[in-house]
């Protein structure tokens, strides 16, 4: 079993920059590890994902060039560090987790198995 908890959530303005933190627990080694948001009235949406075996990592078209994947495998945690925001990043970004060996797509969120809370990031104009 994987229990997951976001932290880093804020209100920040436009241009601002933000680091999130997913802290696992449980057994964690060989899964995928996500990032998705999901704003007011929208679908949940990929924003990244880094896969446990291998390192490679994805990312979601409106995030590119702008967020950043990373996990510290001896702190059991994931980051999101978010740069240059804007007003359309804002959402409840959700951590989720799947085991790599069964996960053909990092970006369907319909393939991970163990999610978060969630925590509100907010981008002012």
């Amino acid at each position: 079993q994987v229990q997951l908890v976001e932290s880093g959530g804020g209100l920040v303005q436009a241009g601002d920059s933000l680091r999130l933190s997913c802290a696992a627990s449980g057994r964690t080694n060989g899964y995928v590890w996500g990032w998705f948001r999901q704003a007011p009235g929208k679908e949940r949406e990929f924003v990244s994902a880094i896969r446990g075996i291998g390192g490679s990592t994805y990312y979601g078209d409106p995030v590119k060039g702008r967020f950043t994947i990373s996990r510290d495998y001896a702190k059991s945690t994931l980051y999101l560090q978010m740069n240059n925001l804007n007003p359309a990043d804002t959402a409840v970004y959700f951590c989720a987790a799947q085991r790599d060996a069964v996960m053909a797509d990092p970006t369907n969120k319909a393939l991970y198995g163990y999610w978060g809370r969630g925590t509100q990031v907010t981008v002012s104009s």
